[in-house]
């Protein structure tokens, strides 16, 4: 089963903006909750990339599967700090399109008040049933393990 949690802790290795722990099934991002939130959506905008530059994730759109190496739309997540009109004030919103997850944040947000409004948006993205894993040559899914067998 997947599982994405992002948190706000003030243990990160010093000058360690952000840190993603991948583990079967899940992503932990920790972020700097002292560090302004510019450069935390910075160095998250890096750590992504370089997660999926490993080519482990996947998503299935519409039929097809994509991945960090698709050759018209390789797999992206990109934070952008600007609100979307449609979205509360003070929150983040998850976006999903072929190939990409835009994360629009508000810029009033602190990165605490950003870590707690990710985990909600990034569930419901899972929740889409549209991501997989491959972990150590086992295709990881938001369905609980033996969902298929019953």
């Amino acid at each position: 089963m997947l599982c994405v949690t992002y948190e706000a802790v003030d243990d990160l290795a010093p000058g360690r903006l952000a840190w993603i722990d991948e583990g079967r099934g899940s992503l932990r991002i920790e972020v700097d909750k002292n560090a302004p939130l510019k450069d935390v959506v910075r160095q998250l905008n890096i750590e992504f990339d370089e997660l999926l530059a490993e080519a482990n994730w996947f998503q299935l759109w519409r039929g097809e599967i994509i991945s960090r190496r698709t050759p018209d739309a390789p797999l992206s997540v990109r934070f952008h700090l600007r609100p979307l009109r449609c979205q509360p004030p003070d929150t983040a919103a998850v976006r999903e399109d072929r190939g990409v997850v835009d994360v629009h944040i508000d810029p009033a947000l602190n990165t605490e008040e950003f870590a707690a409004a990710m985990n909600p948006g990034v569930q419901q993205l899972l929740d889409g049933g549209q991501w997989f894993q491959l972990y150590n040559g086992e295709i990881v899914t938001i369905e609980p393990p033996g969902y298929l067998a019953a």
